[in-house]
């Protein structure tokens, strides 16, 4: 039974990042492992990228084959598109099969509002 206003059986665990340092970039990816690891299978997970962390996607990341490696475990991963727009790149720059949502913080939002658990870690 599920005691939370909104929430589903098919709610899951956004992640935030906005932090352009690497050594971020790592801790967080290794919190989404970690996730993936410990909660059930059809968990969804997602992580939602803006502002200076839009880096982790781009070609040249020192985490990219992590990123692909998680995504082919489960994980979705979500570019914001104002953020793309504010510095210039298109979308196909991208670690393939990155979603790209019209603003990230409202996309926080909205999973916020359909019972999804929030981490910013």
């Amino acid at each position: 039974m599920n005691d939370v206003p909104g929430a589903t059986s098919s709610s899951g665990v956004v992640v935030h990042l906005n932090d352009s340092d690497p050594a971020k970039h790592a801790a967080v990816l290794r919190n989404v492992s970690n996730l993936i690891d410990a909660l059930e299978p059809e968990t969804k997970i997602e992580l939602v990228v803006h502002g200076p962390a839009i880096s982790l996607l781009l070609p040249g990341s020192p985490h990219s084959e992590t990123v692909r490696a998680l995504q082919h475990r489960g994980l979705a991963v979500d570019a914001c598109q104002n953020t793309l727009r504010g510095e210039h790149i298109l979308p196909d720059r991208l670690i393939p099969d990155t979603v790209v949502v019209p603003s990230g913080i409202a996309h926080l939002v909205i999973r916020q509002r359909e019972g999804w658990a929030y981490l910013h870690p």
